[in-house]
């Protein structure tokens, strides 16, 4: 039956730190995933912000549109859409 020798279990030692990750690479990873969320939440209220001034530009645009069609109608202006 052989031993394992002090050289056999550094080697081992050595390869199973090349395999498997340490804690401390997952503790990079959960602090790259954390920035990640961060700046998609920061996304995600800066868009929900614009789509919402865009529905009030839009709601300011089409009264602006409708006054100009009756504006148009009562001086005797063609205004085509």
């Amino acid at each position: 039956m052989n031993m394992l020798t002090s050289e056999d279990i550094k080697l081992l030692i050595e390869a199973e730190k090349e395999v498997f990750p340490s804690k401390d690479d997952f503790e990079n990873l959960r602090k790259d995933f954390s920035a990640l969320q961060v700046s998609v939440v920061a996304y995600e209220k800066k868009a929900d912000t614009y789509y919402q001034e865009m529905a009030v530009m839009k709601h300011r645009l089409e009264r602006m549109e409708d006054w100009i069609v009756k504006a148009s109608q009562k001086i005797g202006l063609d205004y085509k859409v």
